[in-house]
């Protein structure tokens, strides 16, 4: 059982000095060349920001840009896709199988777009629930996918429970959920695999420019599963690899908490810009990748975020603010009082490379006009 927090622990910064040490074993090798099999498949650009590697004393920084990931606005494609062609391929392969199927899952807006989206292409049915918080346009992309939504007059993780439930006894329904707990851990991990095709992307993009393997990668998090593929992927590689960083709201940030105490909490959330990180608990099956692979944890400010993707986007980059979190974590890592510390634990030198993942555009996560940045 999980501990419930009413507030966020203070310093919002965590660093595990031995996590380069440990290894786990990498992502299936096909997971790639499905992606690639796709009509229209390419890969999402990594962009190279020349005026960033002064700000923050560094050789190189590069952002992942997934503002066009498979027709849609963020990442989440890559894990969703794949997880419905598994789970359908293993339908097909029993006796349930015959009939339509309702794909079910709990959304911040993006992975339930992509839910939806691949439900409608494969002739499927998705049933979508969405919290408070969500933006009108946001749910209504969702909608325009042919999905049933359903929103719920609650945080992310009741829409979570809420989808489980409309799952329960109804055998021509699965649910398609990118968090993980006891008993419900095989599809989240087969979303968790899909991720590793921006992983491989980034390889090979760096390798064309010479810059190498990185020496940090900044990641946005809400329950974790992208951070899982993050450690997989580079935790996978011989012991030195990149130092990875997860990005959260300082109003969500039960990924930090967690680590903090070492154990999974959740943390009672509040009202984020940062809408795709606004969860409150990590996923039961990303937690150990999580304690024992990241480098560093911390949590920024919607302010911070807002500002990031306005420099984002004058330098060309499209990022709502989950993606552009991982530019405001790492500035609030690298500058500022005790940036000294934090540059030793993450141990960057004025040459290092920077890699930082803009998980969506500004299409996938409109801004609240009450909250305008």
């Amino acid at each position: 059982m999980t501990e419930t927090l009413s507030s966020l622990p203070a310093p919002s910064w965590f660093a595990h000095p031995g996590a380069r040490t440990w290894t786990c074993p990498p992502a299936p090798a096909d997971v790639h060349g499905f992606h690639a099999s796709f009509p229209g498949y390419a890969p999402t650009p990594l962009t190279e920001l020349p005026s960033l590697p002064a700000e923050l004393t560094v050789g190189r920084v590069f952002v992942k840009d997934e503002s066009c990931r498979l027709g849609l606005p963020a990442f989440k494609a890559l894990g969703a896709s794949w997880a419905v062609h598994r789970a359908l391929a293993e339908r097909a392969g029993s006796q349930e199988a015959g009939g339509p199927l309702t794909l079910v899952t709990a959304t911040d807006g993006n992975h339930g777009r992509a839910v939806a989206r691949m439900a409608r292409l494969l002739g499927q049915r998705a049933h979508v629930f969405v919290p408070d918080g969500v933006h009108p346009a946001a749910t209504a992309a969702i909608a325009a996918e042919e999905a049933r939504v359903t929103e719920v007059a609650g945080n992310y993780d009741e829409a979570v429970r809420q989808a489980a439930d409309a799952v329960a006894g109804t055998p021509a329904a699965v649910l398609i959920q990118d968090t993980a707990w006891p008993g419900y851990e095989r599809i989240p991990g087969w979303i968790v695999e899909g991720y590793a095709t921006l992983f491989a992307e980034i390889d090979t993009q760096l390798a064309a420019v010479e810059a190498g393997l990185p020496d940090l990668v900044a990641v946005p998090v809400g329950v974790g599963s992208l951070a899982q593929a993050a450690v997989t992927h580079y935790r996978s590689r011989p012991a030195g690899a990149a130092a990875l960083l997860s990005v959260e709201p300082d109003s969500a940030a039960g990924v930090l908490a967690s680590l903090t105490r070492q154990t999974p909490v959740t943390v009672t959330t509040g009202a984020t810009t940062m809408t795709g990180l606004n969860c409150g608990t990590p996923s039961t099956l990303a937690w150990p990748y999580l304690r024992d692979g990241l480098d560093a944890a911390i949590a920024v400010t919607d302010a911070a975020s807002a500002r990031a993707a306005d420099d984002l986007a004058a330098l060309g980059v499209p990022s709502g603010p989950c993606g552009a979190a991982s530019l405001a974590g790492v500035r609030a890592a690298l500058t500022g009082d005790g940036a000294a510390a934090r540059r030793t634990a993450l141990a960057l030198g004025p040459a290092s490379t920077l890699v930082l993942l803009s998980t969506e555009g500004t299409a996938a996560n409109p801004h609240h006009p009450e909250n305008p940045s």
